[in-house]
């Protein structure tokens, strides 16, 4: 399995890069008590933090907004997924577990303050692009709703596009049958490789600590566009 970014997207956002931890041999399960309450914790915090800042204040925030804009897309309108994470927190509508590949997801999505994905790569079909999405792009999302993404970032597969840091598709989801996973961590533009090889790391030992199995860590950017994946479904 090749991943790769659309060289053509990079001429729109030259900066752009995405992380991803590939993970295999897990066991997807319920999540233990300690991640619940993290997950519960952090979501208390930063709601206390809404309520005096507000979040246009939040600097990984405008960054992804400026990266809409850049698109063509509307931020008001198609919101990055971490930004409507933190208006449902601040609504205090706290999300509940579901199991620890997707609490997990959550977590580090709180604690780096950016759009993260996991997929099921049983569920993926052939090669992983980065691109820009057009007008015949769409697909069910874990909203409950159809979604176009014209315009978005997103990723896609031979078979369509199953992925975005706007919102996920119900095609690729993780769920309890799981045993290999790639989880792709959107960077924000302005963050440099090194740090974000160091995210993917210490995330990576925190989600095989909890669900056993490998990970593998990986940065693609505009220096390097493109990593061959082994993977167990080949």
């Amino acid at each position: 399995m090749n991943i790769q970014i659309d060289k053509e997207l990079l001429t729109i956002l030259p900066h752009v890069k995405i992380g991803i931890n590939h993970y295999t041999k897990i066991t997807v399960s319920e999540s233990p008590q300690m991640l619940k309450g993290r997950l519960q914790l952090f979501q208390e915090q930063l709601y206390f933090e809404l309520d005096t800042k507000p979040l246009t204040e939040f600097a990984n925030i405008q960054e992804w907004r400026a990266v809409w804009k850049a698109l063509g897309a509307d931020p008001n309108r198609y919101r990055p997924s971490v930004e409507s994470l933190f208006r449902r927190i601040k609504k205090q509508e706290f999300l509940q577990s579901v199991h620890t590949a997707v609490d997990l997801n959550t977590f580090f999505s709180l604690q780096y303050d950016i759009p993260i994905g996991i997929y099921d790569l049983a569920k993926i079909v052939g090669d992983i692009q980065l691109t820009q999405g057009n007008e015949d792009d769409s697909y069910d999302g874990l909203n409950g709703r159809p979604n176009s993404l014209n315009r978005l970032l997103l990723l896609k597969d031979d078979y369509s596009p199953f992925g975005s840091p706007y919102v996920d598709s119900v095609r690729t989801a993780v769920t309890a049958e799981t045993t290999e996973a790639i989880q792709i961590f959107f960077i924000r533009p302005s963050m440099d490789t090194t740090e974000a090889l160091q995210l993917l790391q210490a995330s990576g030992k925190m989600f095989t600590s909890m669900s056993g199995g490998e990970a593998e860590s990986f940065v693609l950017h505009a220096g390097q566009t493109s990593i061959a994946l082994e993977n167990d479904q080949a």
